[in-house]
């Protein structure tokens, strides 16, 4: 363990009046991202720790009392235990040089290919099996009993070939500080909304912040999803109208879908003002109906359409997929995605980039034993008190066992579930999750953090929103990140550039961020500071990033929300009670 008292060796910060916001920072065995074992910060880190150096405890929490009362003001609030509070926004961001964000941005947007190469394997052909199948790289019995795979979209080829427009790919970042894949999201996945109204919330909060480093603006997404969803229209419509279907306000998310729904420019609609009609599905209007090319949908597949699904389905609009099938209108995401997220599907990602890409994956997946194969169930069973064991359609961390801190009799009821129906689970060691300093009963302390980037397919090029979604598990140990489980956000910050200005007194000390550079490249930074000071600039301001404001004004509707929830309604379609991702477990 690494424990940090006064300032660190170096670092060249003022000294707050009051005592430092480290003096009891003790990182433990997880990879701390801000600090290194000496204490010493990491190089991205160093605007940021000089930032927090200058201040006391009541100074930083004044600010996180100001993002509390922003979000609590715009209604980005969420449901805990019956009560609604403000969405818990970290005042610490997390801070990821540019170097490593090529490498996660190359890894999941390699991750998306393969998942649509797996998902048109399997989904193109109305019949014979798939190539992947035949190859002998994933047996057919394992896609075939997935809970979501839907052979009623069999056979369906969309129109530009891409059936995950937007992904979410949690990762994680293990004991080494290596990024892993912990899961997939291609079905409806949740929480961009919170990435853009938390760069707004830091922005206003801590501006001097934005002006010292580089940061990569995210306000951008919206409309780099509504280009893809223009793409994605049927042929011949050289102006499609582009909707995004709801399941009501009742959904967590809705906060969500009423925000992409404004800053794209589009329409918000729920089941009831849709119909089939001729074949083309028609959205009612106070000037009668308009035919509706593209549905950027976020009610789960069992929901969509009663015809075909559920029933009893009060959501969806019936005859919806034969609309899809006759090529009449485009569902984003589309129906049966579901099945490249299974976690037991997830486990032959490496093997099936290889085989679609011919590439080695650039992320690699968190070590996996596959419970239906005897072996693995064997060695699960023997070191069952070892591992953490997970449905392998379960979500929100709901089902999962972790094995270290189960009682005997939890270990008993859960050997008989795998023997049983070894089919649903995987198991996975335990990973303990990287850690950024977090505010905490009036100090820094370390926290277990998770990132879901969202990429956006547009069928030519898979982009990457530059940060993603960091949930941070706020009680002391926990790994699960989820807000049901007590945990919140923070704003992440990718680094644009790889050097930052920062005043140390009267100087101002050009730092590398991450990275290498030349000798040039340093000369070079080290004029840009001469010249600033010459023209009489601030050296606080030279070289920043101003991100507050450039983002539309949209006010948020005043709704309960689950930021870490996805969109699926549960069994009861009125209460719309998501299926969370348990994306801090590993």
């Amino acid at each position: 363990m690494t424990q940090v008292h006064g300032q660190t060796q170096g670092d060249g910060a003022a000294r707050s009046s009051g005592p430092s916001l480290f003096s009891e920072y003790t990182a433990g065995r997880a990879w701390d991202e801000m600090l290194d074992e000496g204490g010493t910060p990491r190089a991205p880190y160093k605007p940021i720790h000089h930032t927090l150096r200058s201040m006391d405890a009541d100074s930083l929490k004044d600010r996180a009392d100001a993002l509390a009362r922003t979000f609590l003001d715009q209604g980005v609030t969420f449901d805990h235990a019956g009560e609604e509070r403000p969405f818990p926004l970290d005042a610490v961001p997390r801070v990821i040089d540019a170097d490593s964000w090529q490498t996660v941005e190359r890894g999941v947007a390699q991750r998306v290919r393969a998942l649509e190469a797996f998902l048109d394997d399997i989904y193109s052909r109305s019949s014979g099996v798939p190539r992947a199948v035949e190859d002998g790289i994933i047996p057919w019995k394992l896609i075939a009993t997935s809970s979501h795979y839907h052979q009623a979209v069999a056979g369906i080829r969309p129109t530009n070939g891409v059936r995950a427009h937007v992904s979410g790919i949690d990762l994680i970042r293990d004991e080494q500080g290596t990024f892993r894949v912990l899961e997939d999201n291609v079905r409806v996945p949740s929480g961009v909304s919170y990435v853009i109204a938390n760069r707004r919330a830091m922005a206003n909060v801590f501006p001097e912040a934005f002006a010292t480093m580089r940061i990569r603006p995210v306000h951008d997404y919206p409309r780099i999803l509504l280009e893809a969803l223009r793409e994605s229209a049927p042929e011949g419509h050289s102006d499609p109208t582009v909707v995004v279907l709801t399941p009501g306000v009742y959904n967590s998310a809705y906060f969500e879908h009423t925000l992409l729904a404004r800053m794209m420019g589009v329409e918000l609609v729920e089941g009831r003002d849709l119909v089939v009609r001729g074949g083309e599905v028609r959205m009612r209007t106070t000037h009668g109906e308009e035919r509706v090319d593209v549905i950027y949908r976020r009610i789960d597949d069992d929901f969509l359409d009663p015809v075909h699904f559920r029933r009893d389905s009060m959501l969806g609009v019936p005859g919806l997929v034969s609309a899809v099938r006759a090529g009449r209108v485009t569902l984003a995401n589309a129906i049966g995605n579901g099945v490249a997220d299974d976690k037991l599907v997830y486990s032959y990602l490496p093997d099936l980039t290889r085989y679609y890409l011919e590439e080695d994956p650039v992320l690699p997946n968190v070590d996996t034993y596959r419970c239906n194969e005897p072996q693995a169930l064997a060695t699960v069973l023997d070191r069952l008190d070892e591992m953490v064991v997970k449905p392998v359609d379960g979500s929100g961390g709901k089902g999962l066992v972790i094995g270290p801190e189960a009682s005997g009799a939890e270990l008993d009821e859960l050997r008989g579930k795998l023997e049983r129906d070894p089919r649903d689970w995987i198991a996975q060691p335990v990973v303990q999750l990287s850690t950024v300093p977090t505010l905490i009963d009036g100090g820094l302390r370390p926290r277990h953090v998770d990132l879901r980037p969202f990429a956006v397919n547009d069928g030519n090029d898979v982009r990457v929103l530059p940060g993603g979604l960091t949930r941070v598990a706020l009680p002391e140990g926990q790994l699960v990140v989820n807000s049901s489980q007590g945990g919140g956000s923070k704003d992440t910050w990718v680094l644009a550039g790889r050097y930052a200005k920062v005043p140390t007194g009267e100087e101002t000390e050009v730092i590398l961020l991450g990275g290498t550079a030349s000798a040039p490249e340093t000369e070079q930074a080290e004029a840009e500071v001469a010249a600033s000071r010459e023209r009489g600039e601030s050296a606080e301001l030279d070289g920043g990033v101003a991100m507050g404001g450039q983002d539309p004004a949209v006010p948020p509707p005043e709704l309960p929300v689950d930021p870490t929830s996805s969109d699926t309604p549960s069994s009861d379609p009125v209460s719309g009670d998501p299926a969370s991702s348990d994306g801090g477990r590993a």
